[in-house]
């Protein structure tokens, strides 16, 4: 076992480096990492999202939200509407271009972790996703 790296410190390179691909195909579309991420967890509801539920599903604060929506909305990517139960608060909601948009982000991702896994024979690529699932508590 090479001891110059630790395990953990390779594990994070290989993020760092699936980051960089994921970064780079993002570029495409002008898409900040926050904004992949608020359009990601938007996508997941079926009936929208008030603003502050999707500040703490993305852990950041109200402010940062309203500013990564705003983005996003001047973009044609997400709609406000009045909540149906309560008409002073706004619910949040991908439109349809905004929907294709996470498809085809998401594709992007996929295929930027392939080509970082590429290295890898098919074998290898299978016990790599068994250990990786049983770390993350996926699988016990």
């Amino acid at each position: 076992m090479d001891h110059e790296h630790s395990t953990g410190d390779l594990v994070m390179a290989l993020a760092r480096r699936v980051r960089r691909e994921h970064l780079e195909a993002l570029a495409a579309w002008d898409v900040t990492p926050s904004q992949a991420r608020a359009l990601r967890v938007l996508s997941s509801s079926q009936d929208g999202m008030r603003p502050s539920t999707l500040a703490d599903e993305l852990r950041i604060a109200p402010r940062s939200a309203t500013d990564v929506v705003d983005g996003l909305a001047g973009r044609g990517w997400v709609a406000r509407a009045p909540d149906p139960t309560d008409r002073r608060a706004t619910v949040l909601s991908l439109t349809t271009a905004g929907r294709e948009l996470v498809e085809r982000i998401e594709g992007v991702r996929r295929q930027a972790s392939e080509r970082v896994l590429d290295v890898l024979t098919d074998a290898q690529r299978r016990t790599l996703h068994e250990i990786l699932t049983v770390v993350v508590g996926e699988r016990q």
